[in-house]
């Protein structure tokens, strides 16, 4: 089965997406199943990991709902306030529902680079586990230090980190988190999404913009733990759906068949323990 394993969807009458603002204009609008259904059938999708876009529960049970009514949506990301007192409570109610399958607090927008190492979160990555959900780390460079020392808190905790954690690559900066990387791809057991990269490129991006960032990827993870995603509706800011699965098919050429698909959705239904 292929799987993109990082989409979103947004109704902007909902009112808890703070960082969709009108300057955005190509994805300032409502983005439903409708809109990304035909373009999954064209690529032969079989199945997407819909992962949250605003920190709120109420974009949780949203997501859930859309994931009752649409069979392509094999998993759910949501979110929960790791700092409340009541989060292992509530993520004990979300886990009951078939299709959540892990939780991401939005790190990138939280001003300290050490909040995840707060002691007031060791309840809610604690109920992560107890419930076998995956911890999607949204993280940028200077967040790969302290990710890797929670990491050694909570050895076991299964971890999925964002967009290769946004490396700089419209500045072309590898220094300091290709090292990072490396260091949790030896030290950890967490997978990385080989998505959200072209928006992290220049506005002009060609593939070899972005082949030594994913070659990195995949000599420190290896293809055993990548895991394709578009990043859809976002990645439409720089390139088509079709384009970055275009790229990604380039970008992989020295892999095998077999590990291909492994990138492009086997990787995904292990590290997310997708339903059917």
């Amino acid at each position: 089965m292929r799987i993109d394993a990082h989409q979103h969807f947004w109704s902007l009458a909902r009112g808890d997406y703070g960082w969709l603002t009108p300057d955005l204009t190509t994805i300032y609008r409502d983005f439903a199943p409708d809109d990304l259904a035909p373009i999954l059938a064209a690529d032969r999708i079989e199945g997407t990991v819909l992962v949250q876009a605003a920190p709120t529960l109420a974009e949780t049970e949203y997501m859930l709902s859309l994931a009752d009514q649409n069979g392509f949506i094999k998993g759910v990301v949501g979110w929960v306030d790791f700092e409340a007192a009541i989060a292992p409570d509530q993520i004990a109610g979300l886990a009951a529902h078939p299709a959540l399958v892990g939780l991401r607090p939005m790190i990138q927008d939280i001003a300290d680079p050490l909040w995840m190492m707060g002691k007031a979160l060791t309840p809610a990555f604690d109920a992560l586990q107890t419930h076998n959900l995956t911890f999607d780390a949204l993280t940028l460079p200077q967040h790969l230090g302290p990710l890797r020392r929670l990491l050694a808190r909570h050895p076991s905790m299964r971890v999925v980190i964002d967009h290769g954690s946004k490396p700089l690559i419209r500045d072309g900066v590898m220094a300091g988190w290709a090292e990072d990387m490396a260091a949790l791809a030896r030290d950890t057991d967490s997978w990385c999404k080989l998505s959200g990269l072209v928006t992290e490129a220049a506005s002009d991006w060609a593939i070899e913009d972005l082949r030594p960032y994913v070659d990195h990827l995949l000599d420190t993870f290896g293809p055993s733990r990548l895991i394709w995603g578009s990043d859809w509706p976002v990645c439409t800011l720089a390139s088509s759906y079709d384009r970055w699965l275009e790229t990604t098919d380039v970008l992989l050429g020295a892999v095998s068949d077999s590990e291909r698909k492994a990138v492009l959705g086997g990787n995904a239904a292990r590290a997310y323990n997708l339903r059917d």
